[in-house]
């Protein structure tokens, strides 16, 4: 072996050992001819002192050295409290450099100031010797590590599905690869493995579960990635109980042998009480200013705005403090989500209700105040329109009030199981689009009525949401071959296109298939909230940019003439 220790793990019982290591000079300190260098690997650092001023003098932040030394306890009052090895210190007696580092593109520290995410991410290797970057990997590596032990002892049988496959719409677009050897025919990069999981189940498998990566070619967005990964779940002969069981058995485990955290009960929450409370179906609660439906209070309003289908408000504790340009903003925000304003009204310390409450009769304006709970000192938000579009844009505006307020107990995980969602929600043609997939079974009061009321039918689905974070999705699937085209011919699919598209699963569903059901965390997400990244290609060894690009590699990149012909792109199907 190169070395005989690993730098972080020297403590003062090592004292008086002759040691070998091997790592970078993450920093280095010059003391009257002695040069005090922090020695990083893997484990931790180290300070290593260099006597020798012709040894020490080329040595450079990031040169790769292998150390021979003795170690010794610091003199007194030299020990650094906030280093592992901050007791003993190893005096060099032999230094090889095993490798030179040239100009560093940016200081490899902790603070990150002043670096851009594209040179961070274009200069991956660097960022990841970063104590926090390389911390974070380490997280995820015990994450996966917990998982897989949790899924074993439950007789979940880790299987693989394919990465190459035929395209079919799961609500965003495919990767397509050529095939050479069939010009003009493609294979597709998986969105999930949704239809090969519950092909396993119909083999009988009964518990399967894959770490699973996972493509979509979505439009840009600031935290999605191209390819993420996936805790993907499917049990046979099971309860939407189950699932949920095996779900929160998971998720203690990581939380409690990673952070040393307890979760305790995990309430459940109706997706419709979800929208109407907090305006989202990822209800943050770890803060209340729920919102309040004023749809009845302002039934016989005179005032225009507020003849709609529906008028909601929420409370900014605090918030008649603003000025004027302040709440005027505040206008300007609800624009930018694509609404027409937000409307206002201020609570004097006299409890008096000014701002748009001089367009309210005096009943409405004197009986505002009460309706809404609001104190002296507050303002009033008010949103009127059609009523999906009312209740987001206030539970936006009621997490930019958590923030801005200060609100939001950053210390608290936050759990919440959302349930019995709508099965359909209207698509922008005047059809049904399914909610989840449509893979997801109606409850079973809703079997023989999801297609002739689609406005009520629920959906045997379950998300588990984390401090307004969704996590995980799952769901009861449809097991039955004539439920399952009916649900093809609601969401517009012809006989022969649903044939075409998945016909080897109704082929198979002719079977024997067996009620099954499953979910799928989302890995990114839950490690970055473990790891209280601020995104999650934090959390990623060599994420995508936001706009999905790969400045390490420089991919996505052109082929030339040669490999489009030779994969045959251009080629029509044969």
């Amino acid at each position: 072996m190169i070395r005989t220790h690993r730098a972080g793990a020297l403590r003062a019982a090592d004292a008086g050992s002759t040691v070998v290591l091997a790592g970078w000079v993450a920093h280095r300190r010059d003391h009257g001819g002695v040069a005090f260098l922090d020695l990083r690997d893997a484990s931790g650092l180290a300070q290593v002192v260099v006597r020798d001023e012709a040894v020490a003098h080329g040595l450079r932040n990031e040169y790769c050295l292998r150390v021979t030394g003795r170690v010794q306890v610091r003199p007194e009052g030299n020990a650094n409290p906030n280093l592992a090895t901050g007791e003993i210190e190893v005096i060099a007696t032999e230094v090889v450099v095993l490798s030179e580092a040239g100009p560093l593109p940016f200081p490899i520290d902790d603070h990150g100031a002043g670096v851009s995410e594209e040179a961070r991410l274009k200069y991956r290797y660097l960022d990841l010797r970063r104590t926090k970057m390389a911390e974070n990997m380490r997280l995820r590596s015990r994450v996966t590590h917990v998982i897989r032990e949790v899924m074993e002892s439950e007789d979940f049988l880790d299987v693989e599905t394919p990465y190459l496959t035929r395209s079919t719409p799961e609500g965003a677009r495919d990767f397509l690869v050529p095939v050479r050897l069939q010009p003009g025919h493609w294979y597709a990069l998986p969105q999930s493995p949704q239809l090969f999981k519950q092909l396993l189940m119909v083999a009988g498998l009964e518990r399967y579960y894959q770490i699973a990566r996972c493509f979509r070619d979505e439009d840009f967005r600031a935290d999605r990635q191209p390819e993420f990964t996936q805790l993907d779940v499917e049990m046979s002969f099971c309860t939407q109980a189950d699932v949920r069981a095996v779900t929160e058995k998971v998720l203690r485990a990581v939380w409690s042998r990673v952070l040393g955290y307890r979760i305790g009960e995990i309430p459940q929450m109706a997706w419709h009480e979800a929208e109407r409370r907090f305006g989202s179906d990822k209800p943050d609660l770890r803060f209340g200013c729920e919102l309040v439906d004023l749809t009845s209070y302002f039934a016989d309003t005179e005032f225009r705005v507020f003849q709609a289908e529906h008028v909601g408000a929420v409370v900014m504790p605090g918030g008649a403090a603003q000025t004027r340009r302040e709440l005027d903003n505040w206008q300007d925000w609800a624009k930018s989500r694509g609404a027409m304003g937000l409307a206002y009204v201020t609570v004097g310390q006299d409890g008096t209700p000014a701002g748009v409450a001089k367009n309210l009769s005096e009943a409405e304006s004197g009986g505002l105040v009460a309706a809404v709970g609001a104190q002296p000192g507050d303002c009033i938000f008010l949103g009127a329109g059609e009523r999906t579009a009312t209740l987001q844009l206030l539970g936006a505006a009621r997490l930019e009030i958590g923030r801005r307020c200060a609100l939001i107990d950053t210390s608290r995980w936050e759990f919440v199981w959302i349930v019995d969602a709508p099965m359909f929600e209207r698509t922008g043609h005047g059809g049904w689009g399914p909610v989840h997939h449509p893979f997801t079974s109606p409850t079973p009061e809703y079997v023989d009525t999801f297609d002739t009321d689609p406005e009520h039918a629920l959906s045997d689905a379950y998300d588990i949401v984390l401090n307004g974070t969704e996590i995980g999705g799952g769901s009861i699937r449809i097991h039955r071959s004539d439920v399952q085209s009916r649900v093809f011919e609601f969401i517009g699919l012809t006989k022969d296109q649903a044939e075409d598209q998945f016909g080897f699963l109704l082929e198979a569903f002719a079977f024997g298939p067996p009620p099954h059901g499953g979910i799928a965390l989302g890995l990114d997400r839950l490690c970055a909230l473990l790891a209280g990244a601020d995104s999650i290609r934090d959390v990623i060894a060599f994420p995508k940019t936001a706009s999905g690009g790969d400045p390490l590699t420089g991919a996505p990149s052109p082929i030339t003439p040669a490999q489009r012909k030779e994969a045959g792109i251009d080629a029509p199907p044969a």
